[in-house]
This record gives C-alpha cells, sequence and structure tokens, in this order.
C-alpha cells in the first residue's frame, strides 16, 4: 500500500490559548495547536481518499473543505503540535483505507423457518394474554 504523504506547505498552524491543564500558564502562553489542512484543494490526496476523508471529518470540516484539528490535550507547544499531526495522519489513514463492499446474501430455508415459528410462538404468548369476557 503506497502511504500518503502530505507535505509541510499543505498544512498550516496556529498557537492559541489552551483551556486545558498548564496552571498560570495557561493564561500566558498560547500551547494549544490549531492545524488546518485544506482537503479540497489538496493535490496530494487522491480522489476517491479525499471523498472518505471528508465524510469522516464530520464537525472538523468547515464550508471551504478546511480540516481543522485543535489540540491541547499536553502543556506544551510541542507535544500539542505532534499530537494535531498524528492525529491528521490517522484519519487519513483511515480515509486511504476503501471500505469493503458488502457481499449479498440470502437467508437460509432452516433461518426463516426459526424466525416464523418464533413469531408464531410470541404471537400464542401475546393471545394468552387477552382479556376474555366472563360466561356466567
Amino acid at each position: 500500500m503506497n502511504r500518503i504523504r502530505i507535505p509541510e506547505s499543505e498544512l498550516e498552524e496556529q498557537f492559541v490559548r489552551s483551556s486545558g491543564p498548564g496552571g498560570q500558564n495557561v493564561n500566558k502562553v498560547a500551547t494549544a495547536v490549531e492545524l488546518r489542512f485544506d482537503v479540497r484543494r489538496s493535490p496530494s490526496l487522491p480522489e476517491a481518499v479525499r471523498q472518505r476523508l471528508e465524510r469522516l471529518a464530520g464537525q472538523r470540516l468547515t464550508k471551504d473543505g478546511v480540516l481543522v484539528i485543535r489540540a491541547e490535550r499536553h502543556r506544551t507547544q510541542e507535544r500539542n503540535r505532534a499530537d494535531a499531526r498524528r492525529r491528521l495522519d490517522e484519519l487519513v489513514a483511515r480515509a486511504a483505507v476503501a471500505p469493503k463492499r458488502r457481499i449479498k446474501t440470502r437467508p437460509t430455508g432452516a433461518s426463516k423457518e426459526r424466525r416464523l415459528e418464533t413469531k408464531t410462538r410470541r404471537g400464542a404468548i401475546k393471545r394468552g394474554r387477552r382479556k376474555r369476557p366472563d360466561y356466567d
């Protein structure tokens, strides 16, 4: 399988203040990373992978087709940066795997028979619960 490589030039990083751990440091240092990757305009992605990636991205994809990954789990910029890139790699790797086509199957005669037998039994149980008028 040929691995998809995204060049550094296609990634845009912005460092913002984090809401995560860090004590007083949180108010002073921009440790959170916002990684942006333009999925729709990227020449690095094959069309099929691009479509699957857009579906997988969900809420993280803007209207313009830009994937935004925000990383703020760690206290340092470097670790958050590595975390954001790792998450982008995982997402692209998942999109690169084509889903297997479903093979149509038919239920066996025995399974149909079991299903009908279960339905008949269940119906009998429910019939037994019905209220009958008194014939006194």
